[in-house]
């Protein structure tokens, strides 16, 4: 058992309680400590939480306003541009985990690790829902014996709360941007003006007009499988209309193309849904995360390293929780 608090940083959020929920409805006696720039409600979220504090956070201080306080690890909901939280979890040498800045905002992180790679298991953790799109991608390569398209694609609905910090995310990822990553024909490509648009059939046939994104899962994908086309786009329903009957509901749709152990080409195409939207399973696999960093699956902690969330995640156990966080799988 934990004896130093979590840091969740921005742990006030809806994605930040999510992930606090889970972890104290798994490990009751964990102490946590909501962090955020608003110490009434951090406050407030930590009465809620349970066996948890709250503390202001100060990003341009070095030891964030906390002192000599003690914590065990250090999780971020937000982009922070001043990679403090990063430089606070190095000095006390204690695992880190973000999970907002996109693939083209990560040098600031990667140069921290590489000055100090042995100070902390720091993980880039901007995939989408943390793992929920990853993990199942890589069950269902095991079918083939090589992979040359993986085709992407996220179902949101508009009434999907994601909070300010979220909000300001997907719009820097998906307004603000010229240029969009992808992979074809085994060539690094960036997607840009009319190339940015798609099509995204959800679940239930109807086809939506969708824009490029490229969270982590892209090149983390493409690296792990040698796929020689990868790429991600991302469309927003509108209405209550959804195919779980909720206003909310969230799709990952998994398109994947190759051939399969006895060379016949194979097509697959299975959907990971949720029916309360994106949060539920983000929160989830960020507390898994946690977990996995310090030790509370009953492992030894992870050592120093650069990791994606997945590289840490078990997926026997990822998919237990999955399911019993309400996460369904379907072959499409």
């Amino acid at each position: 058992m934990l004896q130093d608090p979590i840091l969740l940083i921005g742990g006030a959020g809806i994605v930040g309680r999510q992930t606090a929920r889970w972890l104290r409805a798994a490990h009751p006696d964990v102490p946590l400590l909501i962090g955020g720039r608003d110490l009434a409600r951090a406050e407030e979220a930590a009465t809620e939480i349970g066996n948890a504090e709250a503390a202001k956070i100060d990003l341009t201080a070095a030891d964030l306003g906390l002192g000599a306080r003690p914590v065990a690890a250090v999780a971020i909901f937000f982009t922070d541009t001043t990679i403090a939280a990063l430089r606070f979890a190095q000095a006390r040498g204690v695992p880190y985990i973000s999970i907002s800045p996109a693939i083209h905002e990560v040098g600031p992180e990667v140069a921290a690790y590489m000055h100090k790679p042995g100070a902390a298991a720091v993980v880039l953790g901007t995939e989408w829902l943390v793992g929920a799109t990853t993990i199942p991608t890589l069950e269902f390569a095991k079918a083939f014996a090589r992979i040359d398209t993986i085709r992407l694609g996220a179902v949101l609905s508009e009434r999907d709360e994601t909070g300010p910090a979220g909000f300001d995310d997907l719009e820097r990822q998906t307004q603000t941007l010229p240029a969009i990553q992808a992979r074809r024909n085994d060539t690094w490509v960036w997607r840009s003006g009319e190339d940015l648009k798609a099509e995204l059939q959800a679940i239930d046939g109807t086809t939506l007009p969708a824009m490029a994104l490229s969270p982590h899962d892209v090149v983390a994908l493409a690296t792990e499988t040698r796929a020689s086309n990868v790429e991600f786009n991302l469309a927003i329903r509108g209405g209550a209309d959804h195919a779980c009957g909720e206003p909310m509901s969230s799709e990952i749709i998994i398109e994947l193309a190759g051939e399969d152990h006895s060379g016949r080409p194979l097509r697959t195409r299975h959907a990971v849904i949720h029916p309360q939207g994106q949060m539920p399973l983000t929160g989830l696999g960020v507390a898994l995360v946690l977990e996995r960093l310090t030790g509370l699956d009953g492992k030894p902690a992870t050592p120093p390293g650069l990791y994606f969330p997945y590289q840490l995640l078990e997926p026997t156990n990822y998919f237990v929780r999955f399911e019993q966080a309400g996460g369904v799988v379907m072959t499409l």
